[in-house]
């Protein structure tokens, strides 16, 4: 009750008083003003790791939010109403100008979803956006379930060739952010909706046998070139799966975890003993120990064979995982890559470059810096004071640089980690400092 305007609510009819309770309620409900965990965080990371010294961690903080707000603005497309509820659907798009501004990628709409999640509290439209951004996923499934978000969306709408497992993977991933940060009573059911995909993922995209991501719900486990042994390096995310198996209650997401860390230890043993450099694409996996890099055009590039663009985010996946669960073995795989890149470039991250060979050889094309490149080494850094000197290089470069929806979101996702943003649905509150 509020006593001093009380002669005021006297004059009011019945109605009114109804029509200001409800408004009131809505006032202290409505999206953005409910979040559990609002950016910043600063969850705990494992013992000894390590953050950018040049700078506070308020200014840290200052930077995300102005990457976030370029990066949102830039990327960040709303894509009409939704036809069930009528609410605006969003879409994460691959540029600023036609036809990337026209098109979306699954693992874009999961990148966004997991960021927008985070930055709750900074930014008051976070759960409006985040729920376009899931509707409009679910608004394009792939071919096999309808909890599955087809690979590509073009302007057109054009049906695409299934799904890609990463997309989904941080789809699910950020459905359990929001099920941590708004709680599941509202239109959307966070917490049922990530068990939905989770449990589509491990009947459509996990090998039966080989307990490894398959790269879409396209492949034949048995098929004949791409098949339950033949896998995406950067697809390997054990810090999602260890988060999955606490939430969903099925172990079989640690099993997935460890049979991907095994995996990268026969290629870091056998293939890159000097770099630990993963290649995009792994064939002959059955049994592990059999595993090789795959040959050109194996399914996108020469490269494909080649630490190149899908590999470039391993040292980020890794990193995480030993910083957020304090994983032994991630980490000194992760350690293993960021060593080399640190001596190859003399601790200046300003030289690491856009590919390598799994020796350490230059690629055809590769004499540029990328973002998309250099922070994921940043990430890896983090989990050894001795790489102090070559974070901060690499902070430096990254924090403000944008190149393209590709390299910004990668980035982004790695500056959250790097100023100590980036959390884990599952065990935030006992991580919260």
């Amino acid at each position: 009750m509020i006593f001093p305007v009380q002669g005021k609510f006297k004059m009011m009819s019945r109605l009114q008083l109804v029509t200001l309770f409800v408004a009131l309620q809505w006032f202290l409900v409505a999206p953005g003003q409910a979040q559990s965990h609002p950016f910043p965080q600063h969850p705990r990371y494992a013992t000894g790791t390590i953050r950018p010294s040049q700078v506070t961690r308020e200014q840290m903080d200052r930077e995300v939010r102005a990457y976030y707000d370029a990066w949102k603005k830039d990327y960040v497309k709303e894509a009409g109403p939704d036809p069930e509820t009528g609410k605006p659907l969003f879409r994460v798009v691959m540029g600023k100008e036609l036809p990337d501004s026209g098109q979306t990628v699954s693992e874009g709409q999961g990148y966004g979803m997991v960021i927008v999640a985070i930055m709750a509290g900074h930014d008051p439209e976070a759960r409006a956006l985040f729920d376009g951004l899931y509707r409009f996923a679910q608004r394009h499934p792939g071919r096999v379930s309808p909890h599955l978000m087809r690979w590509k969306v073009s302007l057109d709408d054009r049906p695409s060739n299934g799904t890609a497992f990463d997309g989904d993977a941080d789809i699910a991933y950020g459905l359990m952010l929001a099920h941590a940060q708004w709680g599941s009573d509202g239109a959307i059911s966070y917490r049922k909706e990530a068990n939905a995909v989770l449990e589509a993922l491990l009947k459509h995209c996990i090998g039966p046998r080989s307990r490894l991501p398959m790269l879409g719900d396209w492949v034949e486990a048995d098929g004949a070139k791409h098949n339950q042994f033949t896998v995406r390096s950067s697809d390997f995310m054990p810090s999602h799966f260890r988060a999955w198996a606490k939430f969903s209650g099925d172990p079989v997401w640690n099993e997935v975890a460890e049979r991907c860390s095994g995996l990268v230890s026969v290629i870091q043993e056998k293939h890159s003993p000097a770099t630990g450099l993963l290649p995009d694409f792994i064939v002959g996996a059955d049994p592990l120990s059999a595993a090789k890099p795959a040959g050109p055009r194996f399914l996108e590039k020469e490269q494909d064979g080649d630490y190149f663009y899908n590999a470039g985010r391993a040292p980020w996946r890794l990193g995480l995982d030993a910083l957020l669960n304090g994983d032994p073995v991630s980490r000194a795989q992760a350690l293993k890559m960021a060593v080399w890149a640190k001596r190859a470039t003399q601790g200046d991250g300003g030289r690491i470059r856009a590919g390598y060979t799994l020796a350490a050889g230059d690629l055809p094309g590769n004499d540029y810096f990328s973002t998309f490149f250099a922070a994921p080494f940043g990430v890896a850094a983090m989990l050894d004071p001795e790489n102090q000197t070559f974070l901060d290089s690499i902070y430096a470069k990254v924090r403000d640089s944008h190149q393209g929806y590709y390299a910004d979101t990668v980035n982004l996702l790695c500056l959250l980690a790097m100023s100590g943003n980036y959390w884990d649905p599952t065990t935030i509150k006992s991580q919260a400092k």
